[in-house]
């Protein structure tokens, strides 16, 4: 058996099935996965398997073959681990199950309010795995031999411990420790000084399932603005953990898909529509609110102790990926929180939380991580003798790729590649995945951009492919739609901020035929420059500009012609003439065809993040908001379909209404209606000119579930197929896996 198989109490599980079917043979762990070896009853086991496996177990792959080895002359046996080559997947971390949550809530328990508490249904699994076979000897956990108790559960093949690698109770397993930022113990229970320290309005750093965490109360204004002034985090919504399902009814708006994925082994952050109950700064100027649940016992048992929501933060430097390591927290993060729950189990693999959010009725993962990651993705069986290649992905939201064997393994997201620090994580990580999967790559694939760090690295391997990046993001879709690698074009819509195009400029607003193999460029939204290159990401004024010159042209005066708007008195503080002439020359200022450019000019239109972006998507995020507010249809833009869009008749319409005074939010509505229409349309024509019966819609404006939404369900109102992300987030978190299948696939050629 072959799939997430190891660590999730598959064998037991073998085990019990083939003493109550009387069978004589043995089960054993190796590289590939779980290996059975029967005198008889093979069809039987295989169907009894596959219809019923473990809660956390996923079957990708089974093979039966003949075996002349010795076997035990009687009896059904759990044996010993082997190695060989490494076929399986490392299990996600999974979130406490209930029977080990009822065992420490329960008072007479030998586990009572162990924070460490796990079986084979939950618990830690890739943040400690450092090799496979998965076996306790390969994890963080080998410093902690088990005691006679903890010993017997483990040895006892009916025992939901059996094998349970983290295994551990009060007496033999990791423990906690509350210190100050001198590094001085703090007397007294540590969950129960947390939750008083949380309610006096302090800031906890916690050291996490996966790395550090920052905590302070939800509900406490001047405790969060000083969580971030000290984190240099101004407006970026926070992250808040919730004690239970009747908390998240009190705060949330839930719906059946939101309840399931709140109460998941997963247990994600889930983006819901806030009702109230935090304090206005958790999340500025945002509708929604990222709320999960307790996922270890140690925040169950924290959760319990306070009668509020949390915000629960990543605990790292602006720009660093999260600390793991204790001493590393108390150097690094001293100067934000005020104290530090620590424990001393090592974590192996830093890991993120996960976020989902719900359109319709269907998740959408945007941030792939703990709980999720790195169970396998199954590709088309075509892909199964295809070479094997290591993908480096891109340099926001950077996770690479491992294909081989049929089979995509995609990283925990990473971050951003600019931090030195997530460099050296990349760099840890790809050394230890090519351990954990004994894998060696034929092949290379990175981005085109000449400039990225994933670039540069992969460069310095084996032979390299590289590839378009929003061709990367359109076959990463099709690859989670299981199409084989010969699958014919499909016509790919990517709206996103950037990506190198094959011409030099900068890409963002795409409509290309493509198949795993190659694309073409049928259309796209035109090139504005960026005055001042990256300057212009994170100050939309300067694109709000560039745009009203493309439109009306260098020497148009808007004030005559539409009145005195209010974005343009705040431009006669702003260096203009110097903005236009580096336009004119072409003096750092690349053209883009960017759509989030475009969002973040009629943002910036609207007098939203005029000056400056504090996070990625701040302007685009608070347009949307915006916009779903207005309760009216708003109607649409004047735009014409085109090989190369105009925009000049969307800004004039924009203007037109910012002189008439109408509501920002109608405004706001009508521009996502007119980019509806626009990609519609536009896809619709294309579709049809070419033959083509499938839309791929990805990149990370995609992630705008308004806009999204509406693009899929008139696209399909058309007659056409949409595929779109689910399982691999649409923003750049899957471009590795695009570029994996593609490089695959042309190789397949030669």
């Amino acid at each position: 058996m072959r799939g997430l198989v190891q660590g999730v109490g598959f064998r037991p599980f073998v085990w019990h099935l083939a003493q109550q079917a009387g069978l004589v043979g043995e089960v054993l762990n190796d590289g590939g996965g779980v290996l059975i070896r029967l005198q008889s009853g093979a069809e039987g086991l295989m169907e009894a398997l596959r219809g019923n496996p473990p809660p956390l177990a996923r079957i990708d792959a089974l093979e039966l073959r003949d075996y002349t080895g010795p076997l035990p002359e009687s009896g059904f046996h759990i044996t010993a681990s082997v190695g060989g080559a490494a076929r399986t997947g490392i299990t996600p971390d999974a979130a406490t199950c209930p029977d080990c949550l009822a065992e420490v809530l329960e008072p007479e328990n030998r586990r009572h309010r162990y924070a460490f508490t796990n079986c084979t249904n939950c618990g830690p699994r890739l943040s400690i795995t450092r090799a496979i076979p998965y076996d306790r000897a390969h994890t963080t956990m080998a410093d902690f031999p088990m005691c006679p108790a903890c010993q017997g559960e483990y040895d006892a093949p009916g025992n939901r411990r059996y094998h349970a690698q983290p295994n551990a109770c009060p007496d033999c397993g990791p423990q906690l420790e509350l210190v100050d930022t001198a590094g001085q113990p703090v007397s007294g229970d540590p969950l129960d000084r947390v939750a008083a320290l949380l309610k006096a309005g302090k800031i906890v750093a916690i050291k996490g399932l996966g790395g550090f965490q920052l905590a302070v109360d939800a509900t406490n204004e001047p405790a969060i603005a000083r969580l971030r002034t000290r984190k240099r985090r101004p407006t970026k919504p926070l992250a808040l953990m919730l004690r239970d399902m009747d908390m998240a009814a009190e705060m949330v708006v839930l719906d059946g898909p939101a309840r399931d994925l709140l109460q998941s082994w997963q247990a994600p952050i889930v983006l819901l529509e806030g009702r109230g109950g935090a304090a206005p700064n958790v999340a500025p100027n945002q509708a929604r609110l990222g709320v999960m649940l307790p996922n270890t016992p140690l925040h169950h048992i924290l959760m319990r102790a306070l009668d509020r929501p949390i915000v629960l933060t990543s605990g790292n430097i602006s720009g660093d990926p999260q600390i793991t390591d204790n001493s590393e927290a108390l150097q690094k993060l001293g100067g934000i929180a005020d104290y530090f729950l620590l424990h001393d189990r090592d974590i192996a693999n830093r890991m993120d939380d996960s976020v989902v959010q719900v359109i319709g009725d269907t998740p959408q993962i945007l941030r792939r991580a703990r709980g999720y990651a790195p169970a396998p993705l199954q590709l088309h069986e075509g892909f199964a003798k295809l070479p094997k290649v290591l993908a480096m992905g891109a340099d926001l939201k950077n996770t690479f790729c491992l294909l081989a064997n049929g089979r995509a393994t995609l990283s925990q997201h990473m971050g951003d590649m600019q931090s030195p620090a997530t460099q050296r994580d990349v760099r840890h990580n790809l050394a230890l995945y090519q351990k954990i999967y004994d894998f060696s790559p034929d092949h290379i694939a990175v981005d085109m951009h000449p400039g990225y760090f994933s670039t540069r690295l992969g460069e310095g391997l084996v032979e390299v492919t590289h590839v378009q990046h929003h061709h990367a993001h359109i076959a990463a879709v099709m690859a989670e739609h299981g199409l084989p690698p010969d699958a014919p074009p499909v016509l790919g819509v990517v709206l996103d901020g950037l990506g190198y195009g094959d011409d030099g400029t900068i890409w963002g607003g795409e409509f290309l035929q493509a198949d795993f193999r190659g694309y073409e460029r049928l259309a796209h939204f035109p090139a504005i420059a960026l005055p001042g290159g990256d300057k212009a990401n994170q100050q939309p004024w300067r694109n709000l500009l560039a745009h009203l010159r493309a439109a009306f042209g260098p020497e148009a005066d808007l004030r005559a012609r539409f009145g005195p708007l209010p974005f343009l008195e705040a431009f006669e503080a702003k260096p203009l003439k110097m903005m236009g002439q580096m336009i004119d020359n072409n003096l750092n200022s690349p053209v883009a065809s960017s759509a989030g450019r475009l969002f973040d000019a009629v943002a910036a239109a609207l007098g939203l993040c005029f000056e400056r972006q504090a996070y990625e998507g701040e302007a685009a995020m608070q347009l949307q908001a915006l916009a779903e507010t207005c309760l009216l249809d708003g109607g649409v833009y004047p735009v014409a379909i085109a090989e190369e869009i105009a925009w000049e008749t969307l800004w004039t319409g924009i203007l037109h209404d910012l002189s008439e005074r109408v509501d920002a939010n109608r405004i706001a509505r009508r521009f996502h209606n007119t980019l509806v229409k626009v990609v519609v349309q536009n896809a619709f024509s294309i579709a049809e000119n070419r033959s083509l019966e499938t839309i791929v819609l990805s990149g990370g404006v995609m992630q705008n579930r308004l806009l999204f939404s509406a693009i899929e369900k008139r696209l399909q109102d058309k007659g056409l197929k949409v595929l779109a992300p689910v399982d691999y987030p649409a923003n750049d978190g899957a471009t590795s896996l695009g570029q994996a299948t593609i490089a695959a696939a042309r190789m397949n050629l030669h």
